[in-house]
Protein backbone atom coordinates (compact mmCIF):
# COMPACT_ATOMS: atom_id res chain seq x y z
CA UNK A 1 0.00 0.00 0.00
CA UNK A 2 1.22 3.45 -0.90
CA UNK A 3 -0.60 6.63 0.18
CA UNK A 4 -0.22 9.70 -2.02
CA UNK A 5 -1.30 12.49 0.35
CA UNK A 6 -1.03 15.19 -2.32
CA UNK A 7 -3.58 13.43 -4.54
CA UNK A 8 -5.51 11.87 -1.62
CA UNK A 9 -5.03 8.40 -3.13
CA UNK A 10 -4.30 4.97 -1.67
CA UNK A 11 -2.57 2.62 -4.10
CA UNK A 12 -2.94 -1.13 -3.60
CA UNK A 13 -1.19 -3.91 -5.49
CA UNK A 14 -2.76 -7.26 -6.36
CA UNK A 15 -0.58 -9.85 -8.08
CA UNK A 16 -1.91 -12.85 -10.02
CA UNK A 17 0.63 -15.63 -9.48
CA UNK A 18 0.84 -19.19 -10.78
CA UNK A 19 2.47 -21.50 -13.31
CA UNK A 20 2.81 -20.61 -16.97
CA UNK A 21 -0.40 -20.87 -19.02
CA UNK A 22 -2.61 -21.26 -15.93
CA UNK A 23 -4.84 -18.31 -16.88
CA UNK A 24 -3.36 -15.27 -15.13
CA UNK A 25 -3.36 -13.02 -18.19
CA UNK A 26 -6.78 -14.32 -19.23
CA UNK A 27 -8.13 -13.20 -15.84
CA UNK A 28 -6.90 -9.64 -16.39
CA UNK A 29 -8.15 -9.58 -19.98
CA UNK A 30 -11.64 -10.62 -18.85
CA UNK A 31 -11.68 -8.01 -16.06
CA UNK A 32 -10.47 -5.32 -18.43
CA UNK A 33 -13.09 -6.17 -21.08
CA UNK A 34 -15.91 -6.35 -18.51
CA UNK A 35 -15.36 -3.09 -16.60
CA UNK A 36 -16.70 0.29 -17.67
CA UNK A 37 -13.94 2.53 -19.11
CA UNK A 38 -14.33 5.00 -16.22
CA UNK A 39 -13.26 2.30 -13.75
CA UNK A 40 -10.04 1.15 -15.41
CA UNK A 41 -6.81 2.14 -17.10
CA UNK A 42 -5.39 0.59 -20.24
CA UNK A 43 -4.17 -2.99 -20.01
CA UNK A 44 -0.43 -3.08 -20.58
CA UNK A 45 0.95 -6.43 -21.72
CA UNK A 46 4.50 -7.41 -22.63
CA UNK A 47 4.54 -10.63 -24.65
CA UNK A 48 7.05 -12.87 -26.37
CA UNK A 49 6.67 -13.70 -30.05
CA UNK A 50 4.69 -16.77 -28.98
CA UNK A 51 2.16 -14.46 -27.25
CA UNK A 52 3.08 -15.65 -23.77
CA UNK A 53 3.42 -13.13 -20.98
CA UNK A 54 7.07 -12.21 -20.79
CA UNK A 55 7.22 -9.81 -17.89
CA UNK A 56 3.86 -8.61 -16.63
CA UNK A 57 0.36 -7.46 -17.36
CA UNK A 58 -0.82 -4.33 -15.59
CA UNK A 59 -4.17 -2.65 -15.12
CA UNK A 60 -5.43 -0.07 -12.65
CA UNK A 61 -8.94 -0.08 -11.13
CA UNK A 62 -10.58 3.10 -9.81
CA UNK A 63 -13.18 2.58 -7.05
CA UNK A 64 -15.12 4.61 -4.47
CA UNK A 65 -13.28 6.38 -1.64
CA UNK A 66 -11.86 4.59 1.41
CA UNK A 67 -11.39 6.73 4.53
CA UNK A 68 -11.76 9.84 2.35
CA UNK A 69 -9.08 8.75 -0.12
CA UNK A 70 -9.44 7.48 -3.69
CA UNK A 71 -8.31 3.84 -3.92
CA UNK A 72 -6.36 2.62 -6.92
CA UNK A 73 -6.00 -1.13 -7.29
CA UNK A 74 -3.08 -2.04 -9.51
CA UNK A 75 -3.39 -5.55 -10.94
CA UNK A 76 -0.29 -7.40 -12.14
CA UNK A 77 0.48 -10.88 -13.39
CA UNK A 78 3.83 -12.59 -13.13
CA UNK A 79 5.48 -14.73 -15.79
CA UNK A 80 4.96 -18.35 -14.78
CA UNK A 81 7.94 -19.85 -16.57
CA UNK A 82 10.64 -21.10 -14.18
CA UNK A 83 13.42 -19.00 -15.73
CA UNK A 84 11.63 -15.73 -14.81
CA UNK A 85 12.05 -16.25 -11.05
CA UNK A 86 13.85 -12.92 -10.56
CA UNK A 87 11.12 -11.03 -12.44
CA UNK A 88 8.49 -12.54 -10.12
CA UNK A 89 10.40 -11.28 -7.08
CA UNK A 90 10.50 -7.74 -8.48
CA UNK A 91 6.77 -7.73 -9.30
CA UNK A 92 5.89 -8.99 -5.79
CA UNK A 93 7.56 -6.01 -4.07
CA UNK A 94 4.91 -3.98 -2.28
CA UNK A 95 2.13 -6.50 -2.92
CA UNK A 96 -1.03 -6.21 -0.78
CA UNK A 97 -2.87 -9.34 -1.96
CA UNK A 98 -2.25 -12.37 -4.17
CA UNK A 99 -4.52 -14.43 -6.39
CA UNK A 100 -2.84 -17.79 -7.00
CA UNK A 101 -4.13 -19.17 -10.31
CA UNK A 102 -3.76 -22.95 -10.28
CA UNK A 103 -4.26 -25.00 -13.44
CA UNK A 104 -6.86 -27.66 -12.55
CA UNK A 105 -5.57 -30.20 -15.08
CA UNK A 106 -4.23 -33.36 -13.42
CA UNK A 107 -1.01 -33.20 -15.44
CA UNK A 108 -0.22 -29.71 -14.07
CA UNK A 109 -0.16 -30.54 -10.34
CA UNK A 110 3.64 -30.59 -10.14
CA UNK A 111 3.87 -27.15 -11.79
CA UNK A 112 1.21 -25.79 -9.43
CA UNK A 113 3.16 -27.06 -6.42
CA UNK A 114 6.45 -25.66 -7.74
CA UNK A 115 4.86 -22.26 -8.34
CA UNK A 116 3.22 -22.22 -4.90
CA UNK A 117 6.55 -23.09 -3.25
CA UNK A 118 8.22 -20.32 -5.27
CA UNK A 119 5.55 -17.87 -4.06
CA UNK A 120 6.01 -18.86 -0.42
CA UNK A 121 9.80 -18.62 -0.72
CA UNK A 122 9.54 -15.13 -2.21
CA UNK A 123 7.09 -14.00 0.48
CA UNK A 124 9.33 -15.32 3.26
CA UNK A 125 12.24 -13.33 1.81
CA UNK A 126 9.98 -10.26 2.05
CA UNK A 127 9.10 -11.02 5.70
CA UNK A 128 5.67 -12.58 5.04
CA UNK A 129 4.14 -16.03 4.74
CA UNK A 130 1.07 -17.47 3.04
CA UNK A 131 -0.26 -18.40 6.46
CA UNK A 132 -0.90 -14.75 7.35
CA UNK A 133 -0.85 -12.89 4.01
CA UNK A 134 -4.07 -12.01 2.10
CA UNK A 135 -4.37 -14.49 -0.76
CA UNK A 136 -6.94 -16.50 -2.68
CA UNK A 137 -6.64 -19.65 -4.78
CA UNK A 138 -8.36 -19.93 -8.13
CA UNK A 139 -8.76 -23.45 -9.46
CA UNK A 140 -8.90 -22.47 -13.12
CA UNK A 141 -9.85 -24.38 -16.28
CA UNK A 142 -12.70 -26.21 -14.54
CA UNK A 143 -14.42 -26.63 -17.93
CA UNK A 144 -11.83 -29.14 -19.17
CA UNK A 145 -12.30 -32.92 -18.98
CA UNK A 146 -8.99 -33.94 -17.40
CA UNK A 147 -9.24 -31.85 -14.23
CA UNK A 148 -8.38 -32.87 -10.70
CA UNK A 149 -11.18 -33.01 -8.12
CA UNK A 150 -11.59 -30.02 -5.81
CA UNK A 151 -10.91 -32.28 -2.81
CA UNK A 152 -7.52 -33.29 -4.20
CA UNK A 153 -6.66 -29.70 -5.18
CA UNK A 154 -7.64 -28.47 -1.72
CA UNK A 155 -5.57 -31.17 -0.02
CA UNK A 156 -2.45 -30.61 -2.12
CA UNK A 157 -2.51 -26.83 -2.64
CA UNK A 158 -4.66 -25.15 -0.01
CA UNK A 159 -2.87 -26.24 3.16
CA UNK A 160 -3.74 -22.94 4.92
CA UNK A 161 -7.42 -23.18 3.96
CA UNK A 162 -7.58 -19.80 2.28
CA UNK A 163 -10.61 -18.75 0.23
CA UNK A 164 -10.85 -20.58 -3.09
CA UNK A 165 -12.87 -20.27 -6.29
CA UNK A 166 -13.51 -22.65 -9.16
CA UNK A 167 -12.99 -20.59 -12.30
CA UNK A 168 -13.02 -20.61 -16.07
CA UNK A 169 -11.08 -17.48 -16.96
CA UNK A 170 -11.84 -17.77 -20.69
CA UNK A 171 -15.57 -17.29 -20.00
CA UNK A 172 -15.14 -15.18 -16.87
CA UNK A 173 -16.78 -17.72 -14.55
CA UNK A 174 -15.97 -16.58 -10.97
CA UNK A 175 -13.24 -14.19 -12.17
CA UNK A 176 -14.98 -11.07 -10.83
CA UNK A 177 -16.04 -12.69 -7.51
CA UNK A 178 -12.38 -13.64 -6.98
CA UNK A 179 -11.26 -10.05 -7.53
CA UNK A 180 -14.06 -8.61 -5.37
CA UNK A 181 -13.19 -10.98 -2.50
CA UNK A 182 -9.49 -10.08 -2.79
CA UNK A 183 -10.28 -6.35 -2.69
CA UNK A 184 -12.55 -6.87 0.35
CA UNK A 185 -9.81 -8.80 2.17
CA UNK A 186 -7.29 -6.02 1.53
CA UNK A 187 -9.72 -3.29 2.62
CA UNK A 188 -10.65 -5.23 5.77
CA UNK A 189 -6.96 -5.62 6.63
CA UNK A 190 -6.39 -1.86 6.13
CA UNK A 191 -9.40 -0.96 8.27
CA UNK A 192 -8.16 -3.21 11.08
CA UNK A 193 -4.74 -1.53 10.98
CA UNK A 194 -6.23 2.01 10.84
Amino acid sequence: MFINHALQEINFKIVYYGPGLSGKTTNLEFIHNYLHPSMKSELVTLNTREERTLYFDFMQLHLDRINGKKPRFNLYTVPGQVYYRFSRKIILKGVDGIVFVADSQKARMSENLDSLLDLETNLIEMGHTLQTFPWIIQYNKRDLHNVETINVLQTKLNFFRTTHFETVATTGANVLPTLKTMINEIITKIEVLA
